[in-house]
């Protein structure tokens, strides 16, 4: 048995690193968090000083097991997990855990951090060890407990007011909030009509073109030209006025440096790569962790490819700088190395959760070199980091800008511009990605031919264009993460949970890789900020998480910071709990009258989605609901769009001497006749759904339900079936596995009895009990459509089923229970 333990987080990282330590160390993986909050009320009691009951997280135990057996031999033990606040917290719970064991008495503990997994790095941090840092510990604690106390007072209040199984996030619902109050601008938005007028002009040396920027002896604005019969009477003005030629009035020519950006951090890591590779934030964390933690490079063994890829600081080793500038000095010419090494200022206020940028273990890795050790995402995300690094070690590019005036005439007067690259510097190596283009941009690469004052340059003639402007553009998630890092909202470590948990709650979704709201998403975002309005503001938001960050510096205790927190919000939800309507928290809206009743319709959301109501709950008949279709929002349905859901159920025509007909139920659209009942495929719409079509689902439904029965007993409820994994027997109450070596027909029904009786498991009665509501609501073609077949489980379930951080979501716990 070795004499030294050290524990880290993910089993990759343990096997890499025990090929380091040789022989006298045992290296083991807790699997992220070992221990969450207990998933119930009281988990956090803000009258015992926000004591926390903590509990194993039951997946994880087997590991805990193992790293306790283990420490009962070790005579020392090192805990190595991640570099930052919940790297800290973890362990600190394994210590917890070992020392209540009792398995920790006589026997050194050292805490150890690392920021790149090589040889050097963890024998240095070994060589180096510290003590657990308590404020770490602290401030991990307290923005568990602060998530954990929002959500599970803030989303009952959304489950009685909203929607059941909302929940609410301390950090999410801000993020929410930008999506939404995103779409409303685009909503809101009213395009503006403007036209430009460029001139063609034929340079013996080239063709270019030049813009207008002086009409009538004024600077020409972007909205002097508003429609085309001004826009044709100004391009014939300004025809009349050039004539053959422009004259050219004014060359300037000025040099320009641009530097290179930083070393990547978390956040510009993710937005680049969603820009240039397409990735979403979680992948790119998910292919980091995989360089950070080691790739096998044939001969050389496992290494860590890349530093730790949770940060927010640019700075960059000494060691690490002088790699950098050799492989420059070697691969692109001494010309391209600065004098002195360029350092990079950080930006967070708290930088310190991991003390170095994103960048290569080694630069002398090549992203060639490595290519085929690597998949193709590995490769692609090496790639970036490392061209990244090396760029951000290199001379400055040098661009020339050219910007010539023509005049047209005495009045009228155009310019061209063009960027040309002197010295491309970093850009031999990588360019920044940016969202959006500028003027600028379009002008680079562009090289205008010589001119001088006095030239004519032959026109050739004068294009004018008709532009509308365009609303503000939806989310991405690089634009996402970019502006919650603006706004100082959530941490290096969260942006992806952050995008994952809204995408999982289905409160937005994707379309054409930009987020939108759903209909349940708006009403969460419009609930929380019009009755939440300081829990989900971006200053407080970002105050809150600044106060956390003094925690871990040591700057600020605890317990107080929660106790401001909890006095104002346990009242706020306490008072909204009981004061706020729930109609107007459904966001229901009045779309006008229907023109054959002359009563109401409105839309809201309800228990399975939104819906189109024609009525009141106050008339003497019932209102009538339909369900919204797929794609439509009760913030934008009109009042026609909403009519035409009513028109549901519609009879098809007959067949046997049935009826049939289409309609939309609690569980979807389907079609009947008789008393056959058949759902709707995916593909098949039931406002357009023919008869030919609907009678081919009933008979595919009826063979479906021939063919599964295999065997039935006579006076018993016992039979084989076919079902959705194959055949298998039932009784009703029990189910049970057929033998492999078995032919399901020839069973008897005493084997069946036997095979209940030794190996039966009970019927899911949830299951049946779903059937026996289908059967009974299927006939309603008035009542809402669930939408919930598209809704993820995730979203159903209360929040306080998940833990604090991506890294070990608790699903289920154990009894065994420890205060702190």
């Amino acid at each position: 048995m070795a004499k030294n333990l050290l524990i880290v987080e993910s089993p990759a990282k343990a096997k890499t690193i025990n090929k380091y330590l040789g022989k006298d160390f045992q290296v083991l993986a807790s699997y992220g968090h070992v221990r969450d909050l207990v998933p119930k009320e009281g988990a956090v009691d803000p009258t015992r000083g926000f004591a926390m009951n903590y509990t194993l997280i039951d997946k994880n135990e087997k590991h805990v097991e193992a790293i306790a057996k283990a420490a009962r031999q070790a005579e020392a033990l090192y805990l190595a997990t991640d570099p930052d606040r919940e790297g800290e917290a973890i362990s600190w719970h394994i210590a917890e855990i070992l020392r209540e064991r009792g398995l920790l008495e006589g026997k050194p503990l050292h805490r150890v951090v690392f920021t790149e997994i090589t040889p050097r790095a963890i024998q240095e941090a070994i060589a180096h060890p510290r003590a657990i840092a308590s404020e770490l510990v602290d401030a991990q604690q307290a923005r568990r407990a602060l998530d954990y106390l929002v959500g599970f007072n803030l989303s009952p209040v959304l489950w009685r007011k909203v929607q059941r199984g909302l929940s609410a996030g301390r950090v999410q619902s801000p993020a929410l909030r930008m999506i939404v109050e995103r779409e409303e601008e685009i909503e809101a938005f009213q395009p503006r009509e403007y036209w430009t007028v460029e001139a063609e002009l034929v340079h013996p040396q080239g063709v270019f073109s030049a813009r207008l920027v002086k009409l009538d002896g004024k600077k020409f604005e972007q909205f002097d030209l508003t429609n085309r019969k001004d826009a044709e009477a100004a391009r014939a003005r300004l025809a009349a006025a050039g004539g053959n030629a422009l004259r050219v009035t004014d060359v300037q020519s000025k040099e320009r440096k641009r530097r290179p950006a930083p070393p990547f951090i978390t956040s510009t890591l993710q937005q680049e790569a969603a820009r240039k590779l397409g990735f979403s934030t979680s992948r790119t964390m998910r292919v980091a962790q995989k360089l950070y933690e080691g790739v096998a490079l044939g001969d050389e063994g496992t290494v860590g490819l890349i530093s730790y890829m949770r940060t927010d600081s640019v700075n960059l080793s000494a060691e690490a700088i002088a790699e950098l500038r050799d492989v420059i000095a070697r691969d692109f010419g001494t010309h391209a190395l600065p004098d002195k090494p360029n350092l990079y200022q950080t930006k967070s206020k708290n930088a310190q959760e991991a003390h170095e940028a994103i960048r290569p273990t080694s630069a002398l890795r090549t992203p060639a070199s490595v290519a085929k050790y690597l998949d193709d995402d590995a490769r692609r995300l090496y790639e970036l980091i490392w061209k990244r690094a090396v760029a951000c070690q290199m001379v400055p590019a040098t661009l020339n800008t050219v910007s010539v005036e023509l005049a047209c005439g005495s009045e009228h007067a155009f310019r061209a511009s063009g960027t040309t690259v002197v010295d491309p510097g970093f850009l031999a190596v990588y360019e920044e990605g940016k969202d959006q283009k500028t003027a600028e941009d379009e002008d680079e690469g562009r090289k205008l031919p010589p001119m001088k004052p006095g030239d004519m340059v032959p026109l050739g003639g004068i294009r004018t264009d008709q532009h509308f402007t365009e609303p503000p553009p939806r989310y991405s998630e690089a634009s996402l993460v970019k502006a919650l890092e603006e706004y100082g909202i959530g941490r290096p470590s969260t942006y992806a949970s952050i995008i994952q948990t809204l995408l999982n709650r289905d409160y937005v979704y994707l379309d054409s890789r930009r987020f939108r709201p759903t209909d349940v998403g708006r009403a969460v975002a419009r609930f929380l900020t019009g009755h939440f309005t300081r829990y989900v503001d971006y200053d407080f938001t970002a105050k809150l998480e600044d106060e956390l960050d003094a925690v871990s510096r040591g700057e600020e205790a605890w317990v107080p910071l929660l106790e401001r927190f909890w006095d104002e919000f346990k009242a706020l939800v306490d008072e909204k709990a009981e004061t706020v309507d729930r109609a107007e928290a459904s966001g229901a809206r009045e779309l006008g009258i229907d023109p054959a009743s002359g009563k109401p319709v409105s839309v809201r959301l309800g228990r399975y989605g939104p819906f189109a109501q024609i009525g009141s709950k106050d008339d003497e008949d019932k209102p009538r609901f339909a369900s919204l279709r797929p794609g439509q929002s009760i913030h934008t349905i009109t009042l026609e769009e909403a009519l035409e859901l009513f028109k549901l159920p519609r009879v098809l025509g007959e067949h046997e001497g049935e009826e049939v007909s289409v309609g939309i139920g609690r569980f979807g659209p389907f079609v009947k006749r008789g008393k056959t009942y058949a759902s709707l495929k995916k593909e098949d719409d039931p406002y357009t759904l023919g008869l030919d079509r609907a009678l081919a689902l009933i008979r595919e439904k009826e063979e479906i339900a021939a063919n599964r029965i295999i065997k039935a007993f006579e006076g018993s409820t016992v039979q084989v079936l076919n079902g959705r994994f194959g055949p298998y027997i039932t009784d009703g109450e029990k189910n049970g596995k057929i033998p492999k070596d078995r032919e399901p027909a020839t069973l008897t029904l005493e084997e069946c009895r036997a095979i209940l009786a030794e190996t039966g498991k009970p019927v899911r009665k949830g299951a049946g009990a779903r059937k026996a509501a289908a059967k009974k609501t299927t006939g309603k073609a008035e009542a809402p459509a669930k939408k919930a077949a598209t809704r993820k489980a995730a979203a159903r379930k209360a929040p306080t089923k998940k833990a604090a951080t991506e890294k070990a979501p608790a699903r289920k716990t154990r009894a065994r229970k420890t205060a702190v």
